[in-house]
């Protein structure tokens, strides 16, 4: 795996995930389920984006400077596959708010 490559799709990852969950919250479509962000959603989208893309650049260096170690490896795959299912997640929001699931 070009752990590279994985970084910025991670990265890329958590910046989508970002801007659609403010669309669903704001939207009153769906809850933020963490009461930290949800907290900083209610404050406002630009510090809820700003500690979003902050956590998410600070795991993408981190992953970068230890790239060496298998552990980073797993990491990287690891958290591809939640984001995975928060994209999941995100799809059936849609669908739901689209009323096709209801």
């Amino acid at each position: 795996m070009n752990l590279k490559r994985a970084v910025l799709i991670l990265f890329a990852l958590n910046l989508l995930d970002a801007l659609v969950t403010v669309f669903w919250v704001k939207g009153g479509l769906a809850p933020e389920s963490n009461q930290i962000m949800a907290w900083l959603l209610d404050v406002g989208p630009a510090p809820f984006l700003l500690v979003k893309l902050a956590m998410g650049t600070f795991t993408a260096a981190v992953l970068l400077y230890g790239s060496q170690y298998r552990l980073a490896r797993i990491g990287v795959t690891l958290a591809l596959f939640a984001y995975g299912g928060a994209f999941v997640t995100h799809v059936f929001t849609g669908l739901a708010a689209a009323g096709y699931l209801s």
